[in-house]
């Protein structure tokens, strides 16, 4: 197994005109990004229509969760075995096919005469996201020269940090001036100008492997994803005890210990090579990622209640609010890559978390009903840049650490690691926010009726809708939700900046090791390459 990876070398087009130029390579970039862009928008966009869906098919709060959590699901379950397909028929075919998939169930889901069809679409929808996601990486890290390759990185994990804020607040403005229905227009729009661009500017590269794939690897992955995310999304709905929760749990806990002891068999035949996790580029990546898009999903369950029961905002200004962070984050991960070549990795990833766990500190500290937007403003923003630092070296490091063989693997690790996170993030913390705000309301609802009470203790939204009832009681009890909604954020964000610091500490002594690249034209040996035979390039236009 080797310890170290040699620099990963542009594939070369076919027909001998040799590596991609700027104007290419710049091409290459604006494609991967718009294609990403469609899959990460379709990810949030679905939330802020959720009255709409209840209405339109007369479905349950459960059957809406399922249409949004659907699409995540199969495109978390999926990742690794299609990223590993691509690696070895084609990285352009399987992104073609990936965007003609993806783009037909979009049609269907817009269309959608029942919640079941919509259902079946965003699955479907999901599948095509499993083989556009991983592939748009990979692209990046076997096209790009060494030189240009955190850059572009960089500019890809801006639009996969930053892309779901944007596409939330598009879908917003969509549903706000024309119909839900229209929220399925951007990313369908997208994704014929990614194939178009597809077809026209990206070259292909393939792996020629020595060992047949492992079947039995990707089966048992798809399990165990499926059970362990099901889990995350489930449990806050149906209760952690409940028996389902517990089944998905049982089901993803052993599928995955059976993967690694599978992966561990099958050592350089793998679909993963387990063992690489004894690095600490790989290690530190995937730890920093899986935290930072936690919190990060987890703010936003608690920023848009906040905005639109606290404040009082539309969907659509609550979405135009995050933007701030959005923008800040976007600017960030562009910058990463020189802070990188000026301080190293290691320390850059440490900056990124501190700012990070400052934002979350900032925020705890501030926010207040009274002090509305300003309040937060400035924790955000430290949030933003902190994210966009740490990420762009992480993804880097995660995809350094793998052979050139398995890049589409690598990017796919990558990308799980970040579902993982996000469902994780929306999980806890949206339980500890939950939590908190019960505990302080059940203090401010004495002398209301038992029925109301009860109400006004689901949520801060129940309150709000309840409080007109409660007569001359209605400003109070408004108050009283929104405090307790305040307390309870407070009580979120620390245990997130608890989090953020250990982290911090792990990235600050155990994160990547600042190695220097090896030298233009140096070949790594035999041992060492990563690939013990594995594959060889094929590279094609």
């Amino acid at each position: 197994m080797r310890t170290n990876q040699p620099p990963l070398a542009p594939r070369t087009p076919v027909g001998g005109a040799g590596a991609p130029d700027a104007r290419q390579l710049r091409a290459i970039l604006i494609t991967v990004s718009i294609a990403l862009m469609a899959v990460i928008a379709s990810v949030s966009g679905l939330n802020v229509a959720q009255t709409h869906l209840a209405v339109e098919f007369g479905a349950s709060q459960n059957t809406v969760l399922w249409i949004i959590n659907v699409y995540t699901l199969v495109l978390a379950a999926l990742l690794l075995p299609l990223g590993a397909v691509g690696d070895r028929l084609g990285r352009k075919p399987m992104l073609i096919t990936g965007l003609v998939v993806f783009g037909a169930a979009g049609v269907v889901a817009g269309l959608a005469p029942s919640a079941a069809v919509m259902i079946g679409a965003r699955a479907a929808a999901g599948v095509g996201a499993a083989m556009i996601m991983p592939i748009t990486l990979a692209v990046i890290t076997s096209t790009f020269p060494e030189k240009e390759r955190g850059r572009a990185i960089g500019v890809w994990t801006g639009v996969a940090g930053g892309g779901g804020i944007l596409g939330m607040f598009l879908s917003a403005l969509l549903v706000d001036v024309a119909d839900w229905r229209r929220l399925f227009l951007l990313p369908v729009v997208l994704v014929v100008v990614a194939l178009v661009m597809t077809l026209k500017c990206v070259p292909d590269s393939r792996e020629r492997s020595g060992h047949s794939f492992d079947i039995v690897g990707a089966l048992v992955s798809v399990i165990a994803v499926t059970g362990l995310i099901f889990v995350l999304q489930e449990g806050p709905e149906r209760g952690w005890g409940a028996p389902v929760t517990l089944i998905g749990l049982a089901v993803g806990v052993a599928a995955a210990t059976a993967f690694v002891a599978w992966e561990l068999r099958r050592r350089d035949a793998s679909l993963l090579d387990v063992r690489l996790f004894r690095e600490r580029g790989l290690t530190g990546g995937s730890v920093t990622l899986l935290v930072v898009f936690g919190v990060q999903a987890g703010i936003a369950v608690v920023l848009f209640p906040f905005f639109q029961a606290v404040l009082g905002w539309s969907g659509l200004l609550s979405t135009v609010a995050m933007m701030p962070m959005a923008v800040t984050m976007m600017a960030a991960s562009g910058l990463a890559p020189k802070a990188v070549a000026a301080i190293g990795v290691r320390a850059t990833m440490t900056v990124g978390v501190a700012l990070a766990t400052l934002g979350l500190v900032l925020m705890a500290l501030f926010v207040s009903v009274d002090g509305g937007y300003p309040s937060i403003l400035a924790g955000m923003l430290a949030m933003g840049a902190g994210m966009g630092l740490s990420m762009t070296p992480s993804t880097e490091a995660i995809t350094g650490s793998l052979s050139r063989a398995d890049q589409g693997v690598a990017s796919a690790l990558n990308d799980v690691t970040r579902e993982f996170g996000t469902a994780l993030g929306v999980a806890m913390l949206g339980a500890l926010l939950a939590n908190g705000y019960r505990g302080a309301v059940d203090d401010r609802l004495a002398g209301l009726p038992a029925d109301t009470a009860d109400t006004a203790r689901e949520g801060i939204a129940n309150a709000i809708q309840v409080a007109p009832t409660t007569g001359s009681r209605a400003p109070e009890l408004v108050h009283a939700a929104q405090q307790s909604f305040v307390d309870g954020w407070q009580q979120a964000m620390w245990v997130g900046a608890a989090v953020m610091t250990a982290l911090l500490l792990h990235t600050a002594l155990r994160g990547p090791k600042n190695e220097p690249p090896l030298r233009p034209g140096t070949e790594a040996a035999p041992e060492d390459a990563g690939g013990g035979g594995r594959a060889t390039t094929d590279a094609r236009g």
